[in-house]
């Protein structure tokens, strides 16, 4: 229902505090506009069945996007790393087109008087590719385990040790979002400001100060310029 992963099946890896250093971006053919890669981007990933997107990410987006859409690529992930009977490609489409809401959310938003949610989405928009039963578990266990930048300087048996441990958590899955997966994402809605070879500069998952993300925006327009 949104807010942070609730799995704690493998430590949520950062180089010295530093953020991962190139996204993984997975995503089916847009339901909404069309994505394309920039010197600047900024990455929302959300859940339709995550009331915290609905209440805060999405109006931020919007308006960022509004904003600066000339000079930024803007991007919503439409995801799941639970609740998948909600948050799934047709209930996306739905919200699209018709506004329409679905569970947690669509009881959050009745408390406020809405039936439906109340603004129309202007970003471009795709769903998170969704791995399933028949996905290669294998590789994608090693890149999960790639994401820790001293991965491959670990002894053996430490790198034989984790790469196990996450092998052995992806086969009680039935199915996965690749692009929350591979890059461990901690829960939504998640905001990721990345450069035009996927090198992330800012990532953060939840509530910011809209004021502070477009002093980042700005900041970061000019460190790409």
């Amino acid at each position: 229902m949104g807010g942070e992963y609730s799995k704690s099946w493998i430590s949520y890896y950062r180089n010295g505090g530093m953020l991962m250093e190139h996204l993984k971006l997975h995503f089916d053919p847009p339901l909404q506009g069309s994505f394309d890669l920039v010197e600047l981007n900024f990455l929302f990933v959300f859940q339709v069945n995550c009331p915290g997107c609905f209440f805060y990410g999405i109006p931020v987006f919007n308006a960022l996007y509004n904003q600066f859409k000339n000079d930024i690529s803007f991007f919503g992930l439409s995801t799941a790393f639970e609740d998948f009977e909600y948050n799934n490609e047709e209930n996306t489409l739905s919200l699209l087109q018709n506004q329409k809401i679905v569970g947690e959310t669509k009881k959050a938003l009745a408390s406020q008087g809405y039936e439906q949610y109340p603004q129309r989405i202007d970003f471009p928009v795709a769903m998170d590719s969704v791995a399933s039963g028949d996905f290669d578990i294998e590789k994608e266990a090693k890149e999960l385990c790639l994401m820790n930048p001293n991965y491959k300087i670990w002894p053996e048996y430490d790198k034989q040790l984790m790469y196990e441990k996450v092998l052995n958590y992806l086969k009680t899955m039935k199915k996965i979002s690749k692009t929350f997966t591979l890059n461990q994402l901690r829960g939504t809605p998640s905001f990721i400001i990345f450069d035009d070879q996927y090198r992330i500069m800012h990532e953060w998952v939840g509530h910011r100060d809209p004021r502070e993300i477009k002093e980042l925006l700005e900041q970061s327009l000019e460190s790409v310029g």
